[in-house]
């Protein structure tokens, strides 16, 4: 059942960069209940701010309150629920809102907790551009944070990371520059390669270089989304939506003009498939994850690119990595109903010829009619990746 709408209140780790975040010295916020409802709590992560991300100064975890361990009557404080835990980090544009993807790593025994990175989802709130970072190793210190928390704190003896797209490239570069860190890497349709082509990765990522030193805040265009309505019509989907949340004329929590119909399907097909204000299955909270989305910046996009060579130049993460995609690729023009049972944000292709670099001990498994996060597909493909994702690691971690 989807939820309710809420109301937000390999190689060597590269050298420390000069802006690189200190460990933070500020102790975490207390449990407050989360946008979700009980049992859902969250916690503010205080970090330090940087270049990379200016003016961010929190992260926010999520889980569920039985998570923390809690005094008993005798005054005993009790064990973990669960003794392993998986730790979600999201795509871009993206917040938790998946319980049923937290049921079901509960229901195989893992402890859930989800991480809204600085700049991002329940931490972006207010943020002058969400989700713009110009380099995701500036999230280590929330991750660092986090893993200190379910370890020390909750007292999970094993930790495995849950990366969705852009979340998925953060959790292979994580896994890669802190061997030990965690016991398993499991990947929903990971962010590995620039989705165009082989031209256009080229010389496109030395123009976006070269732009993101000189204009870093400057907004490029999202392919997927075609053209966002606006009041004088015109504006590209993600020039608009860079522009327009808060402006006169438009709705701040959904980025759609006021008075005006949301705009059709194809502005932002991926999106807009999935969402119940267009038909859709589900009912996220479009002022976190609105459609079209947050825009992309020359900063943000030329910071991913550069990890994404990484990738390519073989990351030697020791410890196992599942990786989890669609079989099949669509682009922005295709039907509604084709999008609903392929990927529209990222090619698979890539995703399975770039899974070949993460590691020795690398499994990828394609689940068929699965779309870009395959934890909002149709119950069919949903289920699949569900029990896969559940079935290996309890495989693999015995």
């Amino acid at each position: 059942m989807a939820p309710m709408n809420a109301t937000p209140p390999a190689p060597q780790p590269p050298s420390e960069p000069a802006d690189r975040a200190s460990s933070t010295a500020v102790p975490p916020g207390p449990l407050v209940t989360d946008i979700l409802g009980e049992p859902w709590v969250a916690r503010t992560i205080p970090v330090t701010e940087s270049p990379a991300a200016p003016g961010a100064d929190h992260a926010v975890l999520v889980h569920q309150r039985r998570a923390a361990p809690t005094p008993g009557p005798d005054g005993q404080v009790s064990g973990p629920r669960h003794a392993r835990a998986v730790l979600y980090l999201h795509g871009r544009n993206d917040y938790f809102f998946q319980t049923w993807l937290a049921g079901a790593f509960l229901a195989a025994g893992f402890e859930f907790y989800a991480l809204e990175l600085r700049t991002c989802g329940r931490a972006g709130v207010g943020y002058r551009s969400p989700h713009d970072v110009r380099d995701l190793r500036v999230h280590d210190e929330e991750i660092t944070e986090a893993l200190r928390i379910i370890r020390e704190e909750h007292g999970h003896s094993d930790v495995v990371l849950n990366g969705h797209s852009t979340g998925g490239l953060q959790a292979v570069i994580w896994a890669a520059d802190h061997p030990g860190s965690v016991e398993a890497v499991t990947l929903n349709s990971p962010w590995l390669q620039l989705n165009s082509s082989a031209l256009v990765r080229s010389y496109g990522s030395a123009l976006i270089d070269l732009l993101s030193r000189r204009a870093p805040d400057h907004i490029i265009d999202n392919p997927s989304e075609k053209k966002e309505l606006a009041p004088t019509g015109g504006d590209s989907g993600a020039s608009a939506a860079g522009s327009a949340p808060g402006a006169p004329g438009y709705d701040a929590a959904t980025a759609i003009p006021v008075d005006a119909d949301p705009g059709p399907v194809e502005v932002d097909v991926y999106a807009r498939t999935l969402h119940r204000r267009w038909g859709g299955e589900w009912d996220w909270d479009l002022s976190l994850k609105p459609s079209p989305s947050f825009p992309v910046r020359a900063g943000f996009l030329a910071g991913i690119r550069r990890l994404q060579r990484e990738v390519r130049h073989g990351l030697g993460i020791g410890v196992p990595v599942l990786v989890c995609c669609s079989t099949a690729s669509g682009g922005p023009d295709v039907s509604r109903e084709e999008a609903l049972r392929c990927d529209t944000v990222l090619s698979v292709e890539q995703i399975v010829e770039r899974s070949r670099f993460l590691g020795e001990d690398v499994t990828v498994v394609q689940i068929p009619g699965g779309v870009h996060d395959l934890a909002l597909s149709p119950s069919r493909a949903r289920a699949e990746y569900l029990s896969t994702v559940t079935g290996w690691l309890v495989q693999r971690l015995g």
